[in-house]
């Protein structure tokens, strides 16, 4: 018996649910009384499992197989692991490389699974929380087998940062290549534009909300006033009124400034997914109800158009007529 986690990285570069799981893997094992493995797919899997060797993880399997994300390749791999360790909970990222492979590992091994989870209660049986209702309501489901798969949100745990003492044994995997339903022929970058919102320190988030394009520019100089960088809600890039490299979310950008500011943002939860870990959260909503409260440290419950001027000229500058 034993607890499985599956690390992500991509570009060369361990993404930070893989710590995340840890954090959650090691919690897991400890309630179960069980050891915590970490795989690790591709790439460079002795430089990615010396970084996961943390506080808790006994072992550290690699499977040197490719240089990136192949569904091929980890669903193998990942299955071939299940039938040598038989974990009792196998831990995959809730990404969008996780939710590609997840369902097929999950259906090959016959293990209930469920996606986007953000918290786990150990018993018999296991019970996982997951938000409904765009995050208005948290739900518990009891998962009544004695093994299961999980994929875990982002930045729902914290990430592992002592450093531990794991065994790290390499795993072979027999790929038959020819057998791929796919290949990665290389990476095309999405163009950065004009600024990069996750170096920002303090930034300004425009929502829903804003009701029009056209009052766009009343946000746009509070950021000024602010000295933030201009982001966004999706819906706001959706509609073409910011370009895509302003907008944070799961689909998006996760971004961690010392101060965030949502205004007219409701908090849905593929948003609040890529905001939770600033430092201080402000948000601006006529809504006394929107979950953006819910994780606010601050709130102006009050509508935008009334509130964002009087902050501009609270701090120097001028708001523009919307």
């Amino acid at each position: 018996m034993t607890v499985l986690a599956v690390a992500e990285h991509r570009r060369g570069d361990l993404r930070d649910v893989s710590f995340e799981l840890v954090t959650a893997g090691r919690e897991l094992a400890a309630d179960l009384e069980t050891d915590l493995a970490v795989a690790v797919i591709a790439g460079d899997v002795e430089g990615f499992a010396e970084a996961l060797n943390r506080e808790g993880v006994d072992t550290i399997y690699t499977v040197a197989n490719g240089e990136e994300f192949n569904h091929g390749v980890y669903a193998g791999a990942i299955k071939e692991l299940c039938a040598e360790l038989d974990p009792t909970a196998l831990l995959l990222p809730n990404s969008v490389n996780g939710l590609d492979y997840a369902p097929a590992v999950a259906g090959a091994l016959e293990l209930p699974l469920v996606t986007d989870v953000i918290d786990i209660e150990s018993g018999e049986p296991v019970e996982v929380v997951r938000e409904q209702y765009g995050g208005k309501v948290e739900t518990a489901y009891e998962v009544d087998s004695e093994r299961y798969a999980l994929t875990l949100r982002a930045t729902e745990w914290p990430p592992a940062e002592s450093p531990g003492d794991a065994t790290i044994e390499a795993f072979d995997v027999d790929v038959d290549e020819d057998a791929l339903g796919t290949t990665v022929k290389g990476f095309e970058e999405v163009a950065s534009g004009d600024v990069d919102i996750t170096d920002a320190d303090v930034l300004v988030s425009v929502g829903r909300g804003i009701g029009e394009e056209e009052n766009i520019p009343l946000v746009e100089e509070l950021a000024d006033a602010l000295d933030a960088t201009l982001s966004s809600s999706r819906p706001i890039v959706d509609n073409g009124w910011l370009p895509q490299n302003r907008q944070v979310g799961q689909s998006g950008k996760v971004v961690t400034p010392d101060v965030y500011v949502a205004v007219g943002i409701s908090g849905a939860v593929q948003h609040v997914a890529g905001m939770k870990g600033a430092d201080t959260i402000v948000a601006i909503n006529s809504d006394p109800n929107a979950p953006i409260y819910d994780i606010a440290d601050y709130g102006i419950v009050d509508d935008l158009f009334e509130v964002v001027p009087q902050v501009i000229e609270a701090f120097g500058g001028q708001a523009p007529e919307v």
